[in-house]
């Protein structure tokens, strides 16, 4: 397993942010891994949840939104942040041309990079995971933040927490029961940090990841073939 930082450059407005990519030996596929709203590239469960996915086969390049890279508190409007998505997704496809490309996002990271797909429906990508979708504020139930995925055309799978408070379990259950293409796993006891006491959820995450994106794997090579 080898570990690199890089660099990625956004435009030549927005400049440069920092990135870290985690090759395991015989890489299956490579995913892009877009951080939330209030921890950058070097958050423990960034760092956790990268390294895990690596010894699953799966290499990882996470980045930092230039808010983050800027140490500014508020968050990157959607263009910006969309534009970054898509510097890590050239990047991964640079790096790794031959193998199989999923996105994904903790939280803020995750719903910006569904925003993108919709946006840019031709982009290769195999699917999305969403590490904790941001359904809704904190004590205010609602749906609107998932209007997007109705157009989102590639498979998603979400997990959450079960003591999610930014997703409620009906609500999370109901969007996700209307998209053809999305998987909902539930990770009992976990709030939104993925945090359920003392238990070490990495594990469970990153075998979750790996069912679902060898599934994805196969399910495309049968589409080619046919």
């Amino acid at each position: 397993m080898i570990t690199q930082s890089l660099s990625l450059t956004v435009s030549p407005e927005i400049g440069k942010v920092s990135a870290e990519l985690i090759i395991p030996d015989h890489p299956i596929c490579v995913m892009t891994l877009a951080h939330g709203a209030g921890a950058g590239i070097n958050h423990e469960f960034m760092v956790s949840i990268s390294k895990s996915l690596a010894e699953k086969n799966i290499a990882v390049l996470r980045f930092n939104f230039p808010f983050m890279e800027n140490q500014k508190r508020r968050p990157d409007t959607p263009a910006v942040a969309h534009r970054t998505i898509e510097a890590g997704i050239k990047k991964a496809h640079e790096l790794f041309p031959s193998l199989p490309l999923f996105v994904s996002g903790k939280s803020f990271g995750g719903r910006m990079s569904s925003q993108y797909l919709t946006t840019q429906p031709a982009v290769d990508v195999k699917g999305i995971i969403f590490f904790g979708f941001p359904l809704h504020p904190a004590g205010k139930p609602s749906v609107e933040r998932a209007e997007h995925l109705k157009s989102v055309d590639v498979p998603m799978l979400f997990l959450q927490g079960a003591k999610d408070t930014l997703a409620s379990n009906d609500l999370i259950e109901k969007v996700c029961s209307s998209l053809d293409l999305a998987t909902l796993v539930t990770i009992e006891g976990a709030n939104h940090a993925f945090k359920a006491g003392k238990k070490d959820l990495m594990p469970i995450l990153a075998d979750s990841v790996l069912f679902w994106v060898n599934q994805q794997i196969r399910d495309g090579a049968k589409l080619d073939y046919n």
